[in-house]
């Protein structure tokens, strides 16, 4: 990951809307004021070994809120004949669950008992976008964690497969618009795809194409060498933006090239307000931030937990 400090350091939001639980910046910060420090330090510390550690915090605090609201649900282990939502489909692929253990262990030994596992969560996911090179911000907190995880419930995360009025009921299911689609879906700059995710786009894609007809042919031919038809590579597939290694807006430039991984960032061209604003961030770095800062904290004020977990893997 990139180690340049972004020029856009520092987006502070005032306020944030929240389902359940009412969020502030000053949480923590009587009971609790190093917390911030103590997250940060565990990400950091943990990029320096692996490097798609930021990614896979980033992913894992999305694939949290869109199912419960961002309760650190996610985090929690199957138990007995219930399978955890960490074991379903979409999220077998998670990984750098240890980064909020090790984080959550330090938290505790300085403040017992205070700070819930989402919001360590969301901390974590925000330093992961600083560390690499995007935009930090000021995280509203008090997120309580929950008590239910449910594999079946993945079934309601977007996929990659979907067409653009599908993730539009999907966000806007959890209030969140077609502006927070866009930019969030910019967090595709960070990360790795297996072939499942896109090898139907370039194989058999219909009775007519070989591949998607959206696809910028050479790529297309690329993804076929990666992914080939009867792949046996279990971990075969590629980096998100092959082009850049930094949280920046080059995933909206690769839209605009037809290079996209996913359909599911492809079809942001296929609604006006989408399309307008790939373009507006595909031109503007600084206007990606702003938008990326503001959609997450939207996002991620989406709670109804009821608890602070001691151990982040199981309920109290």
């Amino acid at each position: 990951m990139a180690s340049k400090v972004p020029f856009l350091t520092m987006i502070i939001i005032l306020s944030a809307v929240s389902s359940g639980n009412s969020l502030s910046l000053n949480h923590y910060e009587k009971s609790c004021p190093n917390v911030e420090f103590i997250v940060a330090k565990a990400v950091k510390d943990a990029t320096a070994r692996d490097k798609t550690v930021p990614a896979a915090l980033l992913r894992m605090h999305f694939h949290d809120c869109f199912i419960r609201g961002c309760d650190a649900s996610v985090l929690l282990n199957s138990k007995g004949k219930n399978k955890a939502e960490k074991d379903g489909p979409p999220n077998i692929s998670l990984h750098a669950f240890y980064v909020i253990d090790a984080a959550k262990k330090a938290v505790e030994a300085s403040c017992p008992g205070v700070v819930s596992c989402a919001d360590i969560l969301a901390l974590a996911a925000r330093d992961a976008v600083f560390l690499s090179g995007g935009p930090t911000w000021d995280v509203p907190k008090g997120r309580k964690d929950g008590r239910i995880s449910k594999a079946s419930e993945t079934i309601n995360l977007p996929a990659p497969t979907f067409n653009i009025s599908q993730l539009k009921q999907s966000f806007s299911q959890r209030g969140l618009s077609t502006a927070d689609l866009v930019a969030l879906s910019g967090g595709h700059t960070l990360g790795f795809a297996h072939c499942s995710s896109f090898s139907k786009r370039v194989h058999n894609f219909d009775a007519t194409h070989d591949w998607d007809p959206s696809i910028n042919p050479s790529f297309a031919v690329q993804l076929k060498s990666i992914c080939p038809l009867k792949n046996q590579a279990k971990n075969a597939g590629t980096i998100m933006d092959p082009s850049s290694t930094s949280f920046d807006n080059t995933y909206y430039k690769l839209i605009l090239q037809h290079k996209a991984l996913f359909t599911s960032d492809q079809v942001l061209l296929d609604s006006q307000e989408g399309k307008n604003l790939v373009f507006k961030f595909a031109a503007s770095k600084k206007a990606f931030y702003e938008a990326f800062v503001n959609a997450m904290i939207r996002m991620s004020s989406i709670n109804g937990g009821q608890e602070i977990r001691k151990d982040c893997r199981v309920v109290n």
